[in-house]
Parts: C-alpha cells; sequence; structure tokens
C-alpha cells in the first residue's frame, strides 16, 4: 500500500518485515523481542557501529602514522625520478594510500627493502609496489 504523505510503501499490519541477512542466531532472539526492546537493540547497534568505525579509523591513524615515509625518502624518490602521486598507479587509490617500507626477504644481513603504496580496503591491507629502498637491489 502507497502513503503518499511520507513517500514510503506501507506494507499490511499483518505481514512481518522481511528479515535482513543476519546469522539464525541473532536473528531469532531478535524476533521475541518487544518493539521497545528492539527500538533499545537498535539504538545500541547504531552507537556500537559508530564507535567501532572510530576505532578502526584510529588504528589506521595509528598506523600510517608509524608506517608512512615522509620527508627527505619521498624526497629521494622524486629525485630517482619515481612518481609519489597516487594518480600516477592504476591500482591505487587517490585517497587514503601512503608509502611505506616493507621488508620482504632478509638472508643473513642483507635485507630486501621496498616502497610500496598501501591503504585499506574494506577489512584488508592493499599494497602497490613502487620501487627498492636500495635502487642497486
Amino acid at each position: 500500500m502507497w502513503n503518499g504523505a511520507s513517500g514510503v510503501t506501507m506494507t499490511d499490519d499483518s505481514e512481518k518485515p522481511p528479515a535482513p541477512d543476519l546469522p539464525k542466531y541473532l536473528r531469532e532472539p531478535l524476533e521475541k523481542q518487544s518493539p521497545e526492546r528492539l527500538e533499545t537493540v537498535a539504538s545500541y547497534a547504531t552507537e556500537l557501529a559508530e564507535w567501532k568505525r572510530r576505532q578502526r579509523q584510529q588504528g589506521l591513524e595509528r598506523r600510517r602514522a608509524v608506517d608512512e615515509v615522509e620527508g627527505e625518502e619521498l624526497d629521494e624518490l622524486e629525485d630517482r625520478g619515481i612518481s609519489t602521486d597516487p594518480a600516477d598507479y592504476e591500482d591505487v587509490p587517490t585517497s587514503g594510500a601512503y608509502i611505506t617500507i616493507k621488508t620482504t626477504k632478509q638472508t643473513g644481513d642483507k635485507s630486501y627493502r621496498y616502497y610500496y603504496f598501501q591503504w585499506r580496503e574494506g577489512d584488508r591491507w592493499r599494497n602497490e609496489y613502487i620501487a627498492p629502498v636500495n635502487p642497486r637491489e
């Protein structure tokens, strides 16, 4: 049924709303709750989601502060003719990506270190190779 005033399609009051894609162990207990309890749960879930997003963002910022290459190292890449602009790399997003150094292999006293762009994509870390830290490698 169409409610012209609110612009929302209303369902028949006897019709239960379609279930979201939730695991059974979450969905079934919710279906047994009172409207008031469901409103409390919804409010808590919204606040919890916001808190988790802030926690994730703070974690990303801490990691970036520790890992990000800055100043002289960026200048060194530019001096070598290597772009530090994410827009110059096909798979690197133009926002959120930063340059870091990764050690891929260590043998005895020698290590193989490389510059990479690094960024978060959903729950995964992604990276894109840029160049070796030592051009002779």
